[in-house]
């Protein structure tokens, strides 16, 4: 195990001693709820990886309300640095 590499978690499989198994899946099995819905679930490496696969995630996203409350989020955050950092408009006026 190296100092910088993070340890897995442990999978259990789990059956009953007198259980049929007559499906695929184990109805034991725990699922998320949107993961059928979600294309970033497997972890792409490095950043641009991530943001890529965030930003096609965003561009594919069929509901545009979601899309609408996050540029509002994003203006938000962005003129709230801009107030903290006491950014000054005027030196986009010509005198």
């Amino acid at each position: 195990m190296g100092i910088l590499a993070r340890r897995k978690n442990k999978k259990f499989s789990y059956t009953p001693r007198y259980y049929k198994n007559d499906s695929e899946e184990s109805p034991y099995a725990i699922k998320q709820k949107f993961d059928a819905y979600r294309t970033t679930l497997e972890t792409p490496k490095g950043m641009k990886g991530k943001f890529s696969k965030a930003w096609d995630e965003y561009r594919s996203n069929p509901r545009s309300d979601s899309n609408k409350r996050i540029l509002y989020i994003c203006i938000v955050l962005v003129v709230l640095f801009l107030f903290f950092i006491e950014f000054d408009l005027s030196i986009f006026s010509k005198k």
